[in-house]
């Protein structure tokens, strides 16, 4: 899936986008998203270990991205990136 019309998928579940990963760190292709607003703290936490989470990712959101080519990484604890394979 384009980057863009993943963003879009993103904010109609809910997600608030920061925008790209080149904005933060200057590597392009990425989506940056902080996991520090409220909104987002449903989905990302970076010291979950429930069951509903994988390495701090609710395991629905990580489905929902690897289907679509996609994978969450962690930059520090509020800071997430969204990754192509």
């Amino acid at each position: 899936m384009e980057r863009n019309t993943l963003i879009k998928n993103l904010e109609k579940k809910g997600i608030s986008v920061v925008g790209y990963s080149e904005n933060f760190n200057g590597v392009g292709g990425g989506i940056w998203i902080s996991a520090e607003e409220p909104e987002n703290e449903y989905f990302f936490n970076y010291y979950a270990e429930s069951r509903g989470y994988d390495l701090g990712v609710r395991t629905t959101l990580i489905e929902f991205l690897g289907k679509r080519g996609w994978y969450a990484e962690w930059n520090d604890p509020g800071t997430i990136f969204i990754w192509t394979d």
